[in-house]
């Protein structure tokens, strides 16, 4: 137990030759190599790998609490650029991809003797009110749309790559599904069997992972390094025209804007505009720009129109009747 123990503890760290090493380059063991260039990366990754490889009883063959709680500390603590290149490091074959499988130690921190229902899974994910938040991240940052070029939102790879690795090290524990280097599955270590009237529920669940174009998308884009500069640091968004405003004279300082004068001005010329009235004669739209240019004297209720002069007034119309009465009785 102590050699296989060594030996694996061995073939994590990246230590010595590797039978994986051939002619083509296995990404996830130059991931290994430059982790343990970095003094704080290598000292948390040894420790998590150490509790996890760390047989209990025969029976049990971890402590799984203890594992999950090093690997926390090992992506909240790491700088993404170790932690990314050792988890989302791309492969031409079946021993680097199964390399980039064995980085989160699934005996221990992923897999179990039975499947356990999705929805239960999540359920207690739920409960735990860090992979509650952990699982509402995942779900807003790499939720597939089809409305962005890399089909993830905002087209913001980091994002979703970031929401992934925050979910290891609770119970919905998401890893690589098998070793294949062709295509990239990933899943939380739960099925749908059992689910009833939910089953529609949880398929919809579990394909939130094992087929999502922009998780798959993010994963691959970060292999190949494509994903530089993709992401913008803010949403775009479309520009508008801002609708046309009519220009409305302007009040004097010393006249608020709720009188009566005032309001009058601007209803009785905006009531002809909106309403779309159409005259035989321009009374109405003259009498509109005559009240929109009509200006108020400062600190007193006379109104002026502009460009008048004095001008002669006119009699009333009483003085009128009287002055052609006395004409008639002087005949």
């Amino acid at each position: 137990m102590i050699l296989a123990n060594a030996f694996c503890l061995f073939f994590f760290l990246g230590t010595g030759a590797d039978p994986a090493v051939s002619a083509k380059s296995n990404h996830c063991l130059d991931a290994a190599k430059a982790c343990n260039l970095n003094d704080n990366c290598k000292k948390l990754r040894s420790s998590y790998i150490s509790i996890c490889n760390r047989q209990i009883s025969p029976t049990e063959r971890c402590n799984r609490r203890k594992c999950h709680k090093a690997l926390r500390q090992f992506f909240d603590r790491v700088p993404g650029e170790y932690t990314y290149r050792m988890l989302f490091c791309s492969c031409q074959d079946q021993a680097c991809a199964e390399r980039r499988r064995q980085t989160i130690l699934p005996s221990c921190s992923y897999e179990d003797k039975e499947k356990p229902n999705c929805l239960d899974l999540r359920t207690l994910c739920r409960i735990d009110h860090l992979c509650r938040s952990r699982l509402a991240d995942f779900h807003a940052n790499c939720r597939a749309s089809y409305q962005t070029l890399t089909s993830c939102p905002t087209d913001n790879y980091q994002a979703c790559l970031g929401s992934y690795a925050g979910m290891i090290g609770f119970e919905i524990t998401p890893n690589y599904v098998d070793s294949s280097p062709a295509g990239i599955v990933v899943s939380p270590w739960c099925s749908c069997r059992g689910s009833g009237n939910l089953e529609e529920e949880c398929e919809k669940f579990l394909r939130d992972f094992t087929e999502n174009p922009c998780l798959r998308n993010a994963i691959q884009a970060f292999g190949n390094g494509t994903d530089v500069n993709l992401s913008p640091k803010n949403p775009s968004f479309q520009a508008t025209q801002a609708p046309r405003v009519e220009k409305t004279p302007s009040l004097p300082d010393d006249l608020s804007d709720s009188t009566s004068l005032g309001t009058s001005v601007i209803t009785t010329c905006t009531s002809v505009q909106e309403q779309g009235l159409k005259t035989n004669s321009s009374k109405e739209l003259s009498m509109c720009f005559t009240e929109l240019t009509t200006n108020i004297i400062p600190g007193s209720n006379k109104v002026i129109r502009p460009n008048s002069g004095p001008r002669r007034a006119r009699p009333s119309a009483a003085l009128t009747a009287v002055s052609f009465l006395m004409l008639k009785l002087a005949l």
